[in-house]
């Protein structure tokens, strides 16, 4: 999953591989130059026995530590502290930033990523991508491990491929990228009144 989009700050183990670290680096540096990004992303999961489960297309708009992510009917807004999940039906999710970090999800991926440890590694640099592989330093995550995919002319996280506890894949790409986009702060604000009067409120 993700091109890694976020604001972000790394934290880094001592053990961790110097080369990663420094394409990481450029990273985190260059996605802190930008005041606004949309995207168009797709999603194609991969059974653990190889079986293709299909592809998923959305959009995906950040600001900062908020985001605004389309599929389908489905809508996720972060305001950077709690995160509302319409499932494009009958039930709207509320949960804090915080609560939704076990997890490993599209939103998760592009808003709320590289805060948390991991361990990390270059695994290839060759065409035009640096390849690296980061490993969760929390065994209670719901994944495995994470391979991000860095655009060298970009210095940007483009690609990256989730494996998960029971081995499934998981691979998520972003296109279409505009990293001088105009957000307006009230793109992120939950507003109830947009959904349906019957829809099922958790929290």
């Amino acid at each position: 999953m993700i091109a890694a989009f976020c604001l972000i700050n790394f934290c880094f183990a001592q053990n961790n591989d110097p080369n990663a670290k420094k394409v990481l680096d450029a990273v985190s540096t260059k996605m802190k130059t930008f005041k606004g990004i949309t995207a168009a992303f797709s999603i194609k999961s991969i059974t653990n026995k190889g079986k293709d489960n299909g592809n998923k297309t959305g959009n995906i708009s950040i600001k900062g530590q908020k985001y605004l992510l389309k599929q389908g009917k489905s809508e996720i807004i972060s305001d950077g502290t709690k995160i509302y999940n319409f499932d494009g039906s009958k039930t709207i999710t509320i949960a804090s930033v915080e609560e939704s970090n076990q997890t490993l999800s599209p939103q998760n991926l592009l808003s709320n990523f590289y805060d948390k440890d991991f361990t990390y590694k270059l695994i290839s640099s060759k065409g035009a991508f640096n390849e690296i592989e980061l490993i969760p330093i929390d065994k209670k995550k719901n994944f495995q491990k994470v391979n991000v995919f860095i655009d060298k002319n970009k210095s940007m996280i483009t690609k990256a491929k989730i494996l998960d506890k029971s081995n499934n894949v998981i691979e998520f790409i972003l296109t279409n990228l505009n990293t001088n986009a105009t957000l307006a702060d009230n793109t992120f604000i939950y507003d109830r009144s947009k959904y349906p009067k019957d829809a099922e409120v958790l929290d």
